[in-house]
């Protein structure tokens, strides 16, 4: 019977609970639903391109870094809205490295109140560890140098992934739920070795709040994501000044206090930065993580005669 590897391998020291290697943590969510839930592709009824850079506990080597593309548009057709959209991400987390490519579709379903969408991802997975960096030692009778558990060469396999998702938009009010991971992929390392992911339950949900100043919005925002086994839950807060500057604060359960703000540089083009203080035992081997932001989006509409292209700045 073939071995099944878990990222918890890696991790078994750590006092973060690590909920899925391709699942990947970003303290800017709130700026890219569709980096977690297909059904948010053409959400914003523009053509959107996303693209975030994380930087995790500086300062501990091999902690991990994380990016992550997206590009979605609407697409209206016979009468009905879609989304359709590309995401692409590329993990390093300790002697695991991930990269993935997914296509994500979405039906949007308008009514009174507000919109409906209902979407899916279907994508390849290239995972692979770098089993010739492990250094095992011997400890006692009851652990071997070479564990058959643990890779002892660099290794990597391919495997298809399906994910699926439910938004709801409003003018006041956003919350989604999905499902990554729905499959469970196995991927092949060797005749006796698997690694296979988990799947990955997403909720979330957002409020717009004006203040007595129009221009003044405050948006608090969660996202809760478990695999039934250990959980992740964000809390943040935002303040927007005029759709073009904006502050905030989350706190990541057990994990850490995140500091994030950004800036509508040029209509359409957003800039934002997050740091992550931890407040685990973390922060004893690092100062903190780094991540950051750019986002581009604009109209696009199909004329008789031209094409005509419209940026808007929106956040």
């Amino acid at each position: 019977m073939k071995k099944i590897v878990l990222t918890v391998v890696v991790f078994m020291v750590s006092s973060v609970s690590i909920i899925s290697q391709t699942a990947s943590q970003w303290s800017q969510y709130m700026f890219n639903s569709s980096s977690f839930n297909p059904a948010a592709v053409g959400e914003k009824g523009m053509i959107e391109a996303v693209w975030q850079h994380r930087i995790q506990w500086v300062g501990m080597p091999n902690a991990g870094q994380s990016d992550i593309i997206n590009l979605n548009l609407p697409v209206d057709f016979l009468s009905t809205t879609h989304g359709v959209g590309l995401k692409v991400i590329d993990d390093k987390v300790g002697l695991f490295s991930n990269t993935s490519v997914y296509l994500q579709y979405a039906y949007k379903l308008k009514t009174t109140s507000g919109v409906w969408s209902f979407g899916t991802e279907l994508g390849l997975i290239n995972a692979g560890f770098e089993g010739d960096s492990v250094h095992s030692v011997n400890i006692g009778d009851y652990h071997e140098s070479t564990d058959p558990v643990v890779p002892s060469t660099n290794v990597q396999g391919m495997g298809f992934d399906i994910g699926l998702g439910a938004w709801y938009s409003s003018p006041k009010f956003e919350a989604g739920i999905s499902y990554a991971h729905l499959n469970q992929p196995v991927i092949s390392w060797s005749d006796q070795l698997d690694y296979q992911e988990k799947g990955v339950l997403f909720i979330t949900g957002s409020y717009n709040w004006t203040l007595i100043d129009p221009k003044m919005v405050i948006k608090p925002t969660t996202l809760f994501k478990t695999d039934f086994v250990s959980y992740q839950w964000d809390a943040s807060a935002r303040m927007e000044y005029d759709n073009k500057y904006w502050g905030g604060l989350s706190y990541r359960w057990g994990d850490a206090v995140v500091f994030f703000a950004g800036i509508n540089a040029i209509a359409g083009l957003n800039i934002g930065y997050a740091y992550d203080l931890p407040v685990s035992q973390i922060i004893k081997a690092s100062s903190g993580s780094h991540e950051f932001l750019i986002s581009y989006s604009f109209e696009y509409k199909l004329n008789k005669a031209k094409h005509k292209y419209k940026s808007i700045r929106i956040l």
